[in-house]
């Protein structure tokens, strides 16, 4: 009898563990990028009613060029880049002049020297753009 209820409990285990496990990766891997918040508002009526509503606000998590710190090596690529411009006018930004074969782009408030050819990143300056 004893037997019956171990293996039984066994089996249970070994079935329900990966619908446990596959339920918490969803809920730890679910709204990472999100900001959720209920705001209530209440308003009252001239007639004397109160007027109560929940309001669910979801927002995108704002980071830096999606999370994305770009590094002077690294390959450039327009997609990840946040508010993406080529930067004609680096006088007024106060940036050097680009090397032949480069160009200043935009990320952000963020600076890149890139090389126009391969993406390669020569520089970056951090904050440039206001």
């Amino acid at each position: 009898m004893f037997k019956k209820i171990l293996i039984a409990l066994a089996t249970t285990t070994l079935v329900a563990s990966p619908i446990v496990s596959a339920q918490a990766q969803a809920q730890s891997h679910g709204p990472q990028h999100r900001q959720e918040q209920t705001r209530k508002v209440v308003t009252h009526k001239a007639n004397g009613r109160t007027v109560v509503k929940k309001q669910t606000v979801v927002r995108k998590d704002t980071h830096r060029d999606n999370g994305r710190r770009w590094a002077k090596g690294q390959r450039f690529d327009h997609r990840y880049a946040t508010n993406y411009r080529v930067v004609n006018n680096y006088r007024d930004y106060r940036l050097s002049a680009p090397p032949r074969g480069y160009h200043w782009v935009r990320s952000g408030n963020d600076a890149v020297l890139i090389a126009i050819t391969s993406g390669i990143i020569g520089a970056v300056v951090g904050s440039a753009i206001r």
